[in-house]
This record gives C-alpha cells, structure tokens and sequence, in this order.
C-alpha cells in the first residue's frame, strides 16, 4: 500500500522512524529497514536525524522516494472500449496468465460481456478498477 500522503512526525521532531514509516504504508518495521525495496535501497532518503537508537528520516523524501518506486502508475486504458485478456495484458504490464490464474481464482471480475464466439470482454473502467484493488503488479 502506498499512502498518498507524507508520514507525519511527532510534535517537535524533524523526521520519522522506520516504525513510523512502516505504519504509515502498512508494513512492518523490520521489512522497512532491511528490505532492499526499502531502507536498503540506494536511493532511499539519508537520516536526518536519531531518536535514541532510530533514524529519523525526512518524511517528504519518504514520501517522494515511495512515490517513485512503489506507487502503482494508473493504466492508460480507453474506459469506453472493451478489452480481451491478451489486450489488458498488453496494455498493463501484467502477463495473460497472471490475469487467468486471477480469473480462476475470483480476484477478477466477470467479464462485462461475451462474444458469441465465447470470447469474455472487460470496459476499460472495469480494468482500471480492477487493477486499483490488486496488492501490485507488473511494471
């Protein structure tokens, strides 16, 4: 999860912990600190600050480096058009299995219509809706 707002400090302190990072974007603290796709990343914010034994960093610069690396990028789909799975695929960067292995296990929504060749067509808004819900996906 990817918090569209900056984590807020305590009163009087300039920056934030791992903790507090780490609940801001639902995460846990250890994950933040050691992951290589957070805290171990090269571009990841330097501290600006300690508290105790914590590194206290910028939360705007938290907020900027999450933005770039984790935020998921909104597909440019035609809302109006329909879409077969091979075509979403293209389209959003995932691959056509992925979005099979989601259909069979019910995190995709029934298609919102069927040739009568058998063929199951999406909206591009129920694509891009479908997309905003998922944990993540392929960039």
């Amino acid at each position: 999860m990817v918090a569209t707002s900056p984590p807020v400090p305590p009163a009087g302190r300039p920056g934030v912990t791992y903790k507090e990072i780490a609940t801001c974007y639902g995460l846990a603290p250890r994950y933040v600190a050691e992951n290589a796709r957070w805290g171990r990343h090269p571009e990841w914010p330097a501290p600006v600050a300690k508290r105790g034994r914590s590194q206290e960093f910028d939360p705007q610069a938290v907020h900027d480096f999450t933005q770039r690396h984790h935020a998921r990028q909104v597909p440019a789909l035609d809302p109006a058009r329909t879409y077969t799975v091979t075509e979403a695929a293209s389209a959003t960067g995932l691959s056509a299995d992925t979005i099979y292995s989601d259909i069979s296990r019910g995190r995709w929504p029934d298609p919102d219509t069927t040739t009568p060749d058998g063929v199951r067509l999406w909206s591009g808004e129920t694509v891009i809706r479908t997309l905003a819900g998922r944990r993540a996906y392929g960039r």
